[in-house]
């Protein structure tokens, strides 16, 4: 009993550390300027009237009903009428460029690097093995040795100022995405496509009615993947894109916090959560399926 007790503490104390930092930014959002930049700072967003009201004596339900009207009021300013409905931060136009963007990346990811990894693992070649090893070696370069060919090649394309060299990539493979589909479809066995050979399959049906069904899991993992590097890239739109108008909202967050020589904290922390929390709720709705992909796969090599 005592050894599982250390064990559920050692893990709420690695929680805490994750954790703290989101519920220090969600009361931050909920704050007003100078609550804010209070000294000591308060974890829990009360203002002084408030503070005042139970130094006096006066009851909760007295002081408690004014301090909930005046949060809200708060709440609704900071997020609605300085983030969302702000003429100079056209958040909607952020949201609609990231997510157009998010989308083709997940969705080219899944189809190219699954088929890829079909031909790397039940289509028999040679040199299949070379490639792969090839296609391994590339995860070992950083994205810094690459940045500037990759911008001359999209410069000649005439890419540049466009979305295109943040999606179109993707549709061309993924070297840890293949890897991963890889050792996935190692574990499905070569009696489904070499049956579906025999009555006249064509590979590429085989991948398409047989493979891709049966690796749903794994594709969940990728396209989480990928929808979740699209949407928090920043490097990637900071090169490619010069107009604002089709800014990302990692790139216009950081327009935002640097207008006018700096944002007020609780503004930047709403329009941080605003930004972040599509990515929370798709892993919670994808929770289940996310996390058999990632049991299910690697589990062969």
């Amino acid at each position: 009993m005592s050894r599982k007790i250390f064990t559920y503490a050692a893990l709420l104390m690695v929680a805490a550390i994750y954790i703290g930092p989101l519920l220090w930014m969600v009361s931050t959002s909920c704050k007003t300027s100078s609550e804010a930049v209070a000294d000591p700072p308060r974890w829990v967003p009360v203002s002084d009237v408030y503070l005042d009201q139970r130094a006096r004596g006066e009851s909760l339900g007295k002081a408690l009903p004014g301090e909930i009207s005046h949060r809200a009021s708060v709440i609704k300013e900071n997020y609605y009428d300085k983030v969302i409905a702000d003429p100079g931060f056209d958040f909607i136009l952020y949201t609609r460029n990231t997510l157009i963007i998010a989308l083709l990346s997940a969705g080219g990811a899944m189809l190219s690097s699954s088929l890829v990894a079909y031909s790397l693992t039940k289509v028999n070649w040679r040199g299949r093995g070379v490639l792969f090893a090839v296609v391994l070696a590339t995860m070992m370069l950083p994205f810094t040795v690459v940045m500037v060919p990759q911008y001359d090649l999209f410069r000649r394309l005439g890419w540049i100022g466009t979305n295109l060299p943040l999606w179109v990539p993707s549709w061309f493979g993924v070297p840890f995405f293949i890897f991963l589909l890889r050792q996935f479809y190692m574990t499905i066995p070569n009696e489904l496509s070499d049956a579906a050979r025999i009555d006249g399959c064509s590979d590429l049906r085989i991948w398409w009615q047989i493979i891709l069904p049966l690796s749903r899991p794994a594709l969940t993992v990728v396209g989480l993947f990928a929808f979740m590097g699209a949407w928090r890239d920043f490097l990637g739109p900071l090169i490619y894109l010069a107009h604002q108008r089709t800014f990302t909202l990692s790139l216009a967050l950081q327009f935002f916090q640097s207008r006018g020589g700096g944002t007020s904290w609780e503004l930047l922390m709403a329009a941080t959560l605003l930004v972040i929390a599509p990515i929370i709720v798709l892993f919670f709705l994808a929770q289940k399926t996310f996390i058999q992909g990632i049991a299910t796969t690697g589990i062969k090599g």
